[in-house]
């Protein structure tokens, strides 16, 4: 953008009476108080523009990145403003030469001063005018808001006549405070988690409120009368989360008499936007067509009853060397000689020392951990470790454990490549989906295809098996059926920093015996530094229930951290594992010397890692990372307080587009959509971002287009992808304090970010707002 050169008068005017300055970076970041006094006209003094302006401030879309803004300014008044008479204008224009579509703020600064006499005793003012340039395409006008963006207003309850007397309030109490604040201890524990799992529940009550849907109407399912089908919105995504065998509540839109009859429907199926509901008869054979309802759903508590009772069972088992481990009992073991199922891991000492301290029970009764940054392997270290187990201890037995159900079937995917097929059974919730399931677990699992649907085996049955594999969750089954507290000798919770501490309990607690010589091992991997459980409550999250029961042994307990003198882990208790066979040095470089203390070494395949090192539209010719910034507009539509950046999914497509007509050529690999993957932070921009793929014709024609997964950093940990794009979307500084009060965004998550730049193997786009970001320090390296 430049301002054309000017007449040799009026630069001698300028001179002395006009000072004009425009920022390229952004408008004058201003109380709406102070906004409003700068940019009013004053002194007599009118600045008007074409494009007319609205609150101080020019915004103008343009087809083309050449556009000229005209601002004229008059002098209507009486008074004589320095060498700017009554009567007299001056035009001013501003040119936009833009090099790249996307927001474009700048803003413009008029000094002014009067004449005086004498000569300098008037004071100058000025005024302000904010211009904002917007280049779109095609797809931009296609993906903008829909409607303007109107906070969604929860409806009230239907009107209960009630009377309210007021009691008297105790003093104030001070116990629970005191129970938030005073360190995790155990003889404290059971009450604090008890406390925090209360919070949250409170907190996740509040939240489901605003799926409440009103005045919906239901149909019967044509396969089975019995069902009512209702429309849910937004339920493939799991806003709101509903599963098989939760409860609904509904009640007739039109009833106004009270008491109100309220209607609890059991999900029978859940399919793509709608759910199917079991009613009572009364409701169903009173059914008719269009009657309206009003649907007020309920949070699943069944996960919490099962936390509840692991922090109970932890107190009455005398875990505490388990929990709070003191290192009091642990013994010199010599290390047993191995011959390795994988033999890629005899050359890695890391993962060889962590299987062999695994095997050998070297921390007993305190837990092993395998801490385990991006790509370095420590999946296939626990199944190796097991695998060992199976060979050398005849009478183990191992339960299997991870907080989602894509890393447990990883699990068993990967024992059933060198164990017994008969030793390995996978036990899955009655909730689970059955499309979700691999095909090649299902022989292996509880599913019976009589009663379709997944079936608890008897106790004699699964006591039988040598590893059973299963979520935290479902493993409180094991449990309530009665298996006897001891029978596992092993426990191996992969992915272990994704979990709240009380649902890592429920692995543990009522399944290893820590009261006999011969005490259980708990085994815990994970990496502390990428991100951690997904809770709902502030007040929960600022007292620790946020914290992993790794992620606390590793920050609070000795045996766990490193040797102040000479820097290295106590092997006896954890191993870090260091090589890293995913990414590119370019792109593992900032990562590694900011969460890993520049200890991780590059061991990733050198053909795989260098794809794209001589791909034509990299800007620096064997560095495989692209930083594209764009100054983009954060908006929102309709009711939805979730954000998205047209500007930036206009860059995302360019890049997709480059890679899908360059695959092939130049010595570059063919390229599948499934090799690629689109990380976004706010569920509004994902949503933009797939409609895209789905408009722009050349993308929309690429086999398998719909392979190419686009999602949150949570749904990509764990991941890798050949190629990773990243939209930053944030282009505004007033959401940034949003972004870290709902913890959400990238800005402010030290762990968000890592997570986001490790994913990628050999290709790395990000692209984003380069101002807003460099304000985070993370960002700024």
């Amino acid at each position: 953008m430049e301002c054309p050169p000017l007449s040799p008068s009026s630069l001698c005017l300028l001179s002395l009476s006009l000072s004009l300055s425009l920022s390229l970076s952004l408008s004058l970041s201003l109380s709406l108080s102070l906004r409003a006094e700068l940019t009013s006209d004053k002194g007599g003094i009118e600045i008007t523009s074409d494009p007319e302006m609205t609150n101080g401030k020019v915004t103008f879309s343009v087809e083309r990145l050449e556009f000229a803004l005209t601002s004229s300014l008059l002098n209507p008044a009486w008074v004589c403003v320095l060498l700017f008479f009554t009567g007299e204008s001056y035009d001013v224009e501003v040119h936009y030469r833009l090099h790249h579509y996307g927001h474009f703020p700048a803003t413009m600064y008029f000094e002014f001063c009067t004449e005086s006499d004498p000569p300098g005793s008037s004071k100058p003012f000025c005024i302000v005018r904010e211009m904002e340039a917007s280049a779109k395409t095609h797809l931009a006008v296609e993906l903008g808001p829909f409607a303007p963006f109107k906070p969604l207003q929860v409806a009230p309850y239907k009107p209960v006549d009630t009377v309210i007397v007021e009691g008297e309030p105790p003093e104030r109490y001070s116990k629970t405070k005191n129970l938030l604040k005073c360190p995790l201890k155990m003889r404290n524990y059971h009450h604090r988690f008890h406390l925090l799992l209360h919070l949250e529940e409170i907190q996740m009550e509040v939240d489901i409120k605003k799926y409440d849907l009103h005045n919906q109407t239901m149909t019967q399912d044509r396969d089975n009368r019995r069902l009512l089908v209702l429309q849910v919105p937004g339920v493939a995504e799991n806003r709101p989360s509903v599963l098989r065998g939760d409860c609904l509540k509904v009640a007739k839109s039109e009833d106004k008499v009270q008491p109100i009859i309220v209607y609890t429907g059991y999900v029978h199926r859940v399919e793509l936007e709608r759910v199917k509901l079991g009613f009572s008869k009364r409701l169903v054979q009173s059914f008719i067509s269009n009657t309206r309802f009003d649907v007020e759903f309920t949070i699943n508590r069944f996960p919490l009853k099962l936390q509840h009772r692991a922090v109970d069972l932890a107190e009455k088992h005398r875990l505490d060397e388990v929990l709070f481990p003191s290192g009091s009992g642990v013994q010199t073991t010599p290390m047993p000689k191995l011959s390795m199922f994988n033999r890629q891991l005899e050359n890695n000492p890391e993962q060889h020392a962590a299987i062999q301290r695994i095997v050998s029970g070297a921390s007993k009764p305190a837990p092993y951990l395998v801490f385990g940054p991006p790509g370095t392997g420590k999946t296939i270290t626990l199944v190796e470790a097991m695998n060992q187990l199976n060979r050398v201890d005849p009478l183990c037995h191992i339960l299997a454990c991870a907080p989602s159900n894509s890393a447990s079937d990883l699990l068993c995917e990967r024992l059933l490549g060198h164990m017994d097929h008969h030793c390995v059974y996978r036990l899955y919730a009655s909730s689970r989906p059955l499309s979700t399931v691999p095909q090649n677990l299902l022989k292996h699992c509880n599913w019976d295809a009589s009663q379709d649907s997944f079936v608890f085996p008897t106790k004699e049955v699964l006591m039988g098996y040598k590893v059973i594999i299963t979520t935290l969750v479902t493993a409180g089954r094991l449990v309530s059926g009665g298996i006897p507290v001891g029978h596992f000798t092993h426990v191996f919770i992969d992915e272990s920093g994704q979990a709240v501490e009380p649902e890592s309990i429920i692995g543990i607690a009522g399944e290893i015996d820590n009261t006999r010589e011969e005490e259980g091992q708990l085994v815990l991997a994970g990496d502390p530094r990428q991100l951690g459980p997904i809770l709902r409550s502030p007040l929960a999250l600022q007292y620790g229930m946020g914290l992993s029961l790794l992620e606390r042994l590793m920050k609070d307990n000795p045996l766990y951290q490193k040797d102040g003198e000479f820097g290295h882990f106590d092997s006896r208790f954890v191993t870090k594992l260091l090589r890293n066979y995913r990414s590119h040095p370019a792109i593992l470089k900032i990562p590694n010397e900011l969460f890993y203390e520049k200890e991780l070494q590059v061991f990733a395949d050198q053909w795989d890692r260098e794809t794209y090192c001589n791909w034509e539209h990299l800007p620096k010719e064997g560095f495989p990372l692209i930083f594209h910034g764009v100054l983009g507009k954060d908006e929102r539509e309709g009711n939805s307080p979730s954000f998205f950046n047209v500007s930036e999914i206009e860059v995302l497509v360019d890049y997709l587009t480059k890679l899908m007509k360059t695959q092939g050529k130049k010595g570059l690999p063919k390229l599948s959509p499934k090799d690629i993957g689109i990380i976004a932070p706010y569920r509004k921009q994902v949503e933009k971002i797939q409609k895209a793929l789905n408009f722009v014709e050349e993308l929309s024609q690429w086999k398998d287009i719909k392979e190419l997964k686009v999602g949150s950093v949570e749904e990509f940990q764990g991941q890798e992808r050949k190629i990773i794009m990243v939209s930053t979307v944030r282009s505004s500084i007033n959401y940034v304090k949003m972004d870290q009060d709902f913890n959400i965004g990238f800005l402010t998550n030290e762990k968000r970010f890592n997570v986001a730049m490790t994913r990628a193997k050999a290709l790395l786009i990000v692209v984003g707002n380069p101002v807003i970001l460099n304000k985070d320090p993370t960002w700024e390296r």
